[in-house]
C-alpha cells in the first residue's frame, strides 16, 4: 500500500509530502511482519523499519558463532536494535539514519566489516597507525569469524522488541533495567494520525 502523508521532510523540511510504503509479509519463522518505508521525494531521504504483527515486549538474542553454517543464519534487526559482538568489542547502536533489515551472520559481519574498512581506509589516509592497526586486527578477526576458527557470541537488544535470530540455539530473555535505560532507541520516525493517511 502506497498513500502520500501531508507531513514535512524531517531532514529537507519540504512540504510536498512524504510517501508512504506498506508491505505486509509472512517472514518464515518469524511471522507476519511490516515493513514501511517512508521516502521524500524532494531530498530522496528513506527511512525503513520492520514490526512484527504481535506486540513483542522488549529483549535480547545471543547466538554463539561456532561453525561457517552459522554464517547463514537468518536475523530480523529493527532500527531499534544495538548488535554487540562484545569478543571483539563491536557494537552498532541504532542512529538517526539507521533503518531495518533482514539479513544473516554473514550479512552482519559484512556491514561490521564494511564500516571498519572505511576506518581503515581514512586512517590511512591521515597516517593515524594506531587505528591502522587495530583495524587490521579485527578484520583478520572478522575473517577467522567467517571461516569458523573464531568462536563469538552476537547479541540483538531491542528496546521495541522487534529484532530476533532465528536458530534454535539462539537465546532470548528480557532486557535488564540498565539496558533499558541506556540502550538507544534509533530514529524518530514521523508520527502520523489516521487522518493522514
Amino acid at each position: 500500500m502506497e498513500s502520500t502523508v501531508e507531513q514535512p521532510c524531517p531532514i529537507c523540511f519540504s512540504e510536498e509530502g512524504l510517501t508512504m510504503i506498506a508491505h505486509t509479509s509472512e517472514i518464515p519463522y518469524f511471522g507476519e511482519h511490516t515493513q514501511l518505508t517512508i521516502l521524500c521525494p524532494s531530498c530522496g531521504w528513506k527511512h525503513t523499519d520492520f514490526i512484527p504483527a504481535e506486540g513483542k515486549k522488549p529483549g535480547a538474542w545471543s547466538l554463539e558463532i561456532d561453525s561457517t553454517e552459522m554464517l547463514s543464519v537468518r536475523i530480523v534487526r529493527s532500527s531499534s536494535c544495538t548488535i554487540r559482538i562484545e569478543k571483539l568489542g563491536l557494537e552498532v547502536d541504532p542512529g538517526g539514519a539507521t533503518t531495518g533489515y533482514v539479513s544473516n551472520i554473514e550479512g552482519v559481519l559484512n556491514r561490521f566489516e564494511g564500516a571498519i574498512q572505511l576506518m581503515y581506509r581514512q586512517s590511512i589516509s591521515s597516517k593515524e597507525q594506531d587505528i591502522v592497526e587495530k583495524c587490521e586486527s579485527l578484520l583478520k578477526k572478522i575473517d577467522l569469524v567467517k571461516s569458523g576458527e573464531l568462536v563469538v557470541k552476537m547479541t540483538l537488544l531491542d528496546p521495541m522488541g522487534h529484532s530476533q535470530i532465528l536458530h534454535s540455539n539462539a537465546i532470548s530473555r528480557d532486557l535488564t533495567s540498565e539496558e533499558l535505560e541506556n540502550l538507544e532507541l534509533g530514529p524518530s520516525i514521523p508520527i502520523f494520525s489516521p487522518d493522514d493517511v
